[in-house]
């Protein structure tokens, strides 16, 4: 589905016409013929987010607008992975980890840093078939399970705090009325997530020298508040 070029530290994911729901800064349901990917350096501190992507696409040559991804990893380590009707590309650092302990009595540290966070998995799915605004979101929510599934079972945590995702369609594919796990789409979605996040992991950590926990990491968050749980009563 995409034309992929790099160059910059900008990665350019380009399929004319496409229907995008995207969870960046840039975010929401847009037409867009690009999708975009940029490493920020290290000391990274703007706040001006739309004005910093459009710079970093036109100094790197890229002309049309699009959703734009930004990550503290570098884009050599940028993985496609491709099946059936749909494509994923990822980029995954775990520097800034997102725990969520199942023991309640957890003895944890919450850490938390204002600096731009330098890791992030970042997530393109696209797929040739047409869906609507609700097989989109549909699809956005299996490629995100997919991703902390997978980061569960290689680093031990379900994400980052600084995750996006952005998904997209061809409105003039074949239509697909549904996108879940049971679905050709959602099926094909998953399996090409999990295998593009492994293949990125293992770029960026051969050794898989992950940290070992939050407080290893060189930033994260421990979500370990407890919460009131009541069941809904009845409306006799």
């Amino acid at each position: 589905m995409f034309e992929a070029s790099r160059r910059a530290s900008v990665l350019q994911l380009r399929a004319a016409g496409m229907y995008c729901l995207s969870t960046t800064f840039d975010g929401g349901y847009r037409r867009a013929d690009a999708i975009y990917a940029a490493t920020v350096p290290s000391g990274w501190n703007r706040t001006d987010l739309a004005a910093y992507a459009a710079e970093r696409r036109q100094s790197a040559g890229f002309e049309e607008s699009g959703a734009t991804l930004l990550t503290g990893v570098d884009l050599e380590h940028a993985r496609l992975a491709s099946a059936d009707e749909v494509v994923v590309c990822a980029t995954a650092g775990i520097s800034n980890p997102a725990a969520l302990p199942m023991e309640e009595s957890a003895a944890t540290t919450r850490r938390t840093d204002q600096r731009p966070p330098p890791g992030t998995v970042n997530l393109v799915v696209g797929t040739t078939r047409a869906l609507t605004d609700g097989g989109l979101a549909t699809l956005l929510g299996v490629a995100v399970e997919a991703k902390a599934a997978t980061l569960l079972a290689e680093t031990g945590f379900p994400g980052t705090t600084s995750d996006a995702v952005i998904v997209a369609c061809q409105p003039d594919g074949k239509p697909a009325t549904f996108a879940g796990s049971a679905t050709p789409v959602g099926d094909a979605a998953r399996a090409c997530v999990r295998d593009a996040v492994r293949a990125s992991l293992a770029s960026r950590y051969p050794n898989g020298a992950y940290p070992a926990s939050v407080a290893a990491a060189e930033y994260g968050v421990i979500t370990d508040r407890v919460t009131t749980v009541n069941p809904i009563p009845h409306d006799k």
